[in-house]
């Protein structure tokens, strides 16, 4: 070291105040997530795409809602378990416009390494990430299940059975949830462009799910009705319609409603679990290095 070498007091005050550490900054960035995926604490310009989806998600339920109160139906017009694969798309869509948006940026701008000069690790970015965007979606199809509810209970619906599917439903959209979020993540965070991002997300949500639909289809016009099932889990949307029909009650949307039974149903929840692991493994290592 040179003996010149000087070391000034530029007059920086101390800081005395209390250390939140890592877990604080996990909450923030989790919450900091979770609003920017609506929107919220960013440009109205930001605010429209998310807001536009979430009310296409909402008004066909207080559409059903109304139906359902004017013409005292004793069932709801559609089952909470069938709202969000008739509604797939928009859910996709919402992916694929969030999802890049959520984690894109940071890795182009090259912030990653901002985020772990501070108490956080790589844990906490990606677990702060997956579970803003798995609760981003929650709301999104939730939603539309509390107001078919709502409206079940002002149109004096059996109380009993109108739980029981509204808890049913829950559990599925949870499931999605965790399920598309984690996709998403994973493809918007192998590139740091955010049009390839949405591309790739369309591409593993919509695109697979027609891809198998229709496949399905040809398979039950032959009478390969043994097939339609097991086709079902190379689709992220047909492996959820498979779990809530073997466990939940709900009616599948494979031709012929031709669904998983209990056995095949345990393959699917597997699968489904594999993909939610593999998708936080997928992140973890994408994050390794900081300085992305």
């Amino acid at each position: 070291m040179s003996t010149e070498t000087q070391i000034h007091n530029i007059g920086y005050r101390d800081y005395d105040g209390p250390r939140l550490g890592r877990a604080y900054a996990r909450r923030s960035l989790f919450s900091q997530s979770l609003r920017g995926a609506y929107g919220l604490g960013r440009s109205a310009k930001s605010k429209v795409l998310p807001m536009i989806l979430y009310a296409v998600m909402c008004v066909p339920a207080l559409i059903l809602v109304a139906v359902a109160v004017t013409t005292k139906m004793k069932d709801l017009p559609l089952d909470y378990t069938r709202y969000a694969i008739v509604t797939q798309a928009v859910i996709g869509l919402y992916v694929a416009a969030q999802a890049p948006q959520s984690v894109s940026r940071d890795l182009r701008f090259k912030t990653i390494p901002l985020y772990f000069s501070r108490p956080i690790e790589r844990v906490d970015y990606v677990l702060a990430k997956y579970g803003a965007m798995a609760s981003a979606l929650f709301i999104l199809t939730a939603s539309p299940l509390v107001i078919l509810f709502i409206g079940s209970l002002l149109a004096k619906m059996d109380f009993a059975d109108q739980s029981a599917g509204f808890a049913q439903g829950l559990v599925s959209v949870a499931l999605l949830s965790v399920l598309f979020g984690g996709i998403g993540l994973v493809m918007a965070a192998l590139t740091p462009r955010r049009g390839f991002g949405v591309a790739a997300v369309i591409a593993a949500l919509t695109i697979s799910y027609g891809a198998v639909s229709t496949v399905q289809a040809i398979a039950w016009s032959t009478d390969s009705l043994g097939a339609v099932k097991w086709l079902g889990l190379f689709s992220p949307i047909t492996l959820i319609d498979g779990v809530q029909t073997a466990f939940l009650g709900a009616t599948s949307s494979f031709p012929g409603k031709a669904g998983p039974d209990a056995a095949a149903g345990v393959v699917y929840l597997l699968v489904v679990l594999a993909l939610v692991a593999g998708s936080y493994a997928v992140l973890m290592r994408r994050y390794r290095k900081a300085g992305l």
